[in-house]
């Protein structure tokens, strides 16, 4: 179509040969999938000024020759903005944003499937007075529905040119671009200030979108439908949160009994390549560089892959059929009971996956108080970064045996882990809301959408990014780390008639012998401390660096990729534990900071983050390294 070109929000000039159109709808109404095909989803992705929300602009030519500018706004239900991301939509389309100059032309695009949820913000927008187009995207979805909606008598009723599009399908914006071509010369009008949309009430509007519908649209309900029969079951009072309850125990069970497989042939191999290199290179730093360092370090981060896939698979496999919405739903109630609503759910279910995306998925959130609360409590939620660190120590000291003659041990712990993150995260959101003084209770409302099976290729492509991501930082972020700690524990070296491994005499022993003191209440030796530094970047590093540390603290030719059993022999159960506590609450994560920084719009509150989280974490790890001494473990 053509390149794609970036406005940071700082003085964009239009020309009148360069029309700029807007793209404007409802969130997940394929709005961003047809800027991507208009611009052959080349585009780059900046700033608005001021604020971390995404903006996305390029530019393409149309059959007829003719360019055009495109802005792919924020997704938004409503120019009555309650979320940061519709502020943005209100104040571009109604000219109010500094640098940012108003659309010359508005496109319209709307779900065909949910038309009276999405022809509220086509009103509004249409009282602008600025020349407008509706994309009636997903028609394809709605036919297979039996729902049928007259373009030609919608565009009729509201005074505007209405077409047919597919996002999701290779020519699927053809319609849309011979539409614009018509459109072309845009006229001059002289468009209106954001107050004309104050002028018809809410239920006015409302009253105008059932007139339309009942003009253009047949009847088509889901009662009776499939999608009703299992929401009467799994959104039942009983049922559904017993089932909810089940689908994530049963997950945290799958996340070991499946992993272990090619978590062994990953461990054989390392060990293998490990042995190949120690017993065909001469003695020196490059050997001890790549045996110890690269392959203990980064090795023993990389047999943890597995596990993080399959637990997104479920994850994405929820999200994809429709569930998750659902779960929201069931949770509200629970929720609520420290002040927040079920919205919060989505974001703090990212946070499964990475803080960073659950923090950012916050401005969804309409009451100021629970966005802020819910940015606070994201990462105590078990990100997949301490996967690795909960699984190294549950299987060094948990054995691998079944509970009430079905359940695994293993898998029972790490389920009490997750649980434990959650349960800490609505204490500490019912102690913030009345800190900050609660406002009461919002209804949720949430969009259902029906049940499908998941899209394989969108697992697989997802799935495929996520191992990317990690094997990414396992090759740049990980590695780097423990080559900078491996150079740490290595030099200066031992002195004559040492008694004690050379890593003991090392700067990184030294600094490790230093931080004992701290950390040697709950339990912590000079090898745990020397791995929670570099584990600071990011959780999962730790593990390397233990990999790094113990590899060089053995006097044999001990490896890292046989971790497990070293610091099972090594530590006593009350430090695993007291480390596993640990790891549930700190805040070791450098980059969930700085962009809590970025959305909080200053220093104040990470700080605040990351004191309460250490607080926690140390707190957490007193009481059970004492408790579990109490016991002789």
């Amino acid at each position: 179509m053509g390149a794609v070109e970036t406005s940071i929000g700082s003085g964009v000039q239009k020309s009148p040969q360069h029309p700029q159109i807007a793209l404007l709808g409802n969130p997940n109404c394929g709005k961003t999938a047809l800027f991507n095909r208009l611009t052959g989803a080349r585009q780059k992705v900046a700033n608005y000024a001021g604020v971390t929300i995404e903006r996305k602009e390029g530019h393409f030519t149309s059959p007829a020759g003719k360019p055009v500018r495109i802005l792919d706004l924020p997704g938004a239900y409503s120019l009555s903005a309650t979320t940061p991301d519709e502020a943005i939509t209100r104040d571009v389309v109604g000219g109010m944003r500094k640098g940012d100059p108003r659309p010359d032309a508005i496109i319209c695009v709307v779900d065909a499937t949910n038309l009276r949820l999405n022809l509220r913000l086509v009103l509004e927008v249409q009282r602008l007075g600025l020349p407008m187009l509706l994309s009636l995207n997903m028609t394809d979805v709605a036919r297979k529905r039996g729902m049928v909606i007259d373009a030609a008598r919608l565009s009729e009723e509201l005074g505007m040119p209405v077409v047919e599009t597919v996002a999701v399908q290779h020519d699927g914006e053809k319609t849309l671009l011979d539409a614009i071509d018509a459109m072309l010369p845009l006229p001059q009008v002289d468009a209106k200030p954001l107050s004309a949309i104050d002028t018809v009430t809410v239920e006015e509007t409302q009253r105008e979108v059932r007139r339309i519908l009942s003009i253009v649209s047949n009847d088509v309900r889901d009662s009776g439908n499939l999608t009703e029969k299992i929401d009467n079951v799994v959104l039942h009072p009983v049922l559904g949160p017993i089932i909810l309850a089940i689908l994530m125990f049963l997950i945290f069970q799958a996340v070991f009994a499946w992993a272990a497989t090619p978590m062994d042939m990953i461990t054989d191999g390392m060990a293998r390549l490990g042995a190949l290199l120690t017993a065909n290179m001469p003695d020196g730093h490059l050997k001890s560089l790549l045996v110890e360092g690269v392959i203990g370090g980064a090795g023993s981060v990389l047999v943890f892959l597995p596990q993080i896939l399959i637990l997104f698979f479920f994850i994405l496999s929820l999200e994809d059929c429709g569930y998750l919405p659902r779960a929201a739903f069931l949770l509200d109630r629970m929720m609520g009971g420290v002040g927040l609503s079920g919205r919060a759910f989505i974001p703090l279910l990212s946070s499964f996956a990475c803080a960073i995306p659950g923090v950012m998925a916050a401005r969804t959130i309409q009451n100021p108080r629970d966005r802020l609360v819910t940015i606070m409590i994201a990462p105590l939620m078990t990100c997949s970064a301490r996967l690795p660190v909960y699984a190294l120590i549950i299987a060094a000291f948990i054995p691998e045996r079944e509970v009430w003659g079905f359940l695994s041990l293993q898998g029972l712990v790490l389920f009490t882990l997750y649980f434990a993150g959650i349960v800490s995260a609505m204490a500490v959101a019912w102690i913030m809301k009345r800190g900050m003084g609660s406002s009461g209770k919002q209804a949720l409302l949430l969009e259902l959408p029906s049940y499908h099976w998941p899209h394989l290729r969108n697992l697989a492509v997802s799935l495929w990014e996520r191992a990317k991501i990690f094997l990414t930082r396992v090759g740049t972020i990980i590695l780097t780390l423990m080559i900078i700690l491996w150079f740490l524990s290595t030099f200066p070296g031992a002195p004559e008639h040492a008694t004690h491994p050379p890593i003991y005499y090392s700067m990184a022993g030294i600094l490790g012998r230093g931080l004992e003191v701290i950390f040697a209440p709950i339990g912590f030796n000079w090898q745990i401390c020397i791995a929670l530094v570099p584990g600071m970047a990011a959780r999962e590093v730790a593990v390397g660096a233990l990999g790094t540390v113990y590899a060089l603290s053995q006097t044999g030719d001990s490896l890292a990729t046989a971790l497990s059993p070293l610091i099972s022999q090594s530590w006593p159960l009350s430090t695993a534990l007291s480390l596993l506590a640990w790891y549930v609450f700190a805040p070791q994560c450098l980059s969930t900071l700085s962009v809590v920084k970025r959305e909080t719009g200053g220093w104040r509150y990470p700080l605040i983050m990351a004191g309460y989280m250490f607080a926690l974490a140390y707190g957490a790890s007193f009481i059970t390294y004492r408790v579990a001494l109490m016991f002789g473990a």
